[in-house]
């Protein structure tokens, strides 16, 4: 199936018209490219649900603290449109930044409370860029369904609640992280890694796996479920925390766990920086 690539907003909306005229349901999945086996299950449970899947592949420059990760993103639309052909991906749209940001914005939507942790601590402006960029999207594809991983679950409680607050008429879906064998989350930025690195980088998740066992044999106190998951990486000489943080379904962060917490990381191995994170239900 040849999957159709657009890249003005204009082409996008015009495509879609009778489908929407027709009603008939249209999943959107949004990307910044370099897909993977992530993004392949994003793409497939869309397939499943709707009737038209809309796969849109940008890279947002307004989400990018630092300029030079932004340049070094992995880019290759040839590859990427292979894999959404292959998944039976009807439209591509992958604009340009002058299509997306005709004028430096003077408007943005911003989420402070929830983005005032975990990321957002380090990656300034951040979140904010995300909430635009989807934002936009939304209103450019105008979805049924969008489709987002729980690796990034910051990035999707900001999504979730944007939507609820601003009332956007699409429905959220949270897909399940897909990992390697070996526990890692799939990220296009796992390419980056020295085979030296990479060999480390599944402590991460060990380390998580680690804090949810004790959880759920009876530990409540974050602080000590935050020093075994140290603890864990401490034995991996290259690997550098940047933060271990327990929070609840709005992303706070907690002392003593009472109910259902997500155990999140971020770690950084030479110049590449990994997260991951756990939802743990109280037993």
């Amino acid at each position: 199936m040849s999957a159709t690539v657009v890249c003005t907003i204009a082409e996008l909306r015009q495509s879609l018209c009778e489908a929407r005229r027709q009603g008939r349901r249209i999943g959107c999945v949004p990307t910044m490219g370099a897909l993977h086996a992530g993004h392949a299950s994003l793409i497939q449970r869309a397939r499943a649900d709707t009737d038209v899947v809309v796969v849109t592949i940008f890279v947002n420059p307004i989400q990018f603290d630092r300029r030079e990760d932004y340049e070094r993103y992995a880019r290759n639309l040839d590859a990427d449109r292979a894999l959404c052909e292959s998944l039976g991906v009807d439209l591509i749209f992958a604009p340009s930044v002058e299509e997306m940001y005709p004028r430096s914005p003077a408007t943005f939507v911003e989420s402070p409370r929830l983005a005032e942790h975990l990321c957002g601590s380090f990656r300034p402006g951040h979140f904010r860029g995300v909430a635009t960029v989807v934002a936009k999207l939304f209103n450019m594809v105008q979805p049924d369904v969008a489709y987002f991983g729980e690796k990034d679950a910051q990035q999707l409680a900001i999504i979730e609640h944007m939507v609820e607050d601003l009332n956007f008429p699409v429905t959220i879906v949270r897909v399940a992280t897909v990992r390697e064998p070996d526990g890692l989350a799939l990220s296009s930025r796992n390419q980056r890694l020295s085979p030296e690195e990479r060999a480390q980088a599944p402590a991460l998740y060990a380390a998580l796996c680690e804090a949810r066992r004790l959880l759920l044999s009876g530990e409540r106190s974050a602080v000590r479920l935050r020093r075994a998951v140290l603890d864990h990486l401490s034995r991996y000489p290259l690997i550098r925390p940047e933060y271990v943080e327990v929070v609840d379904r709005q992303m706070q962060p907690v002392e003593e766990v009472r109910s259902t917490v997500r155990i999140a990381a971020a770690i950084w191995l030479g110049d590449t920086r990994l997260i991951d994170n756990l939802e743990c239900p109280l037993p």
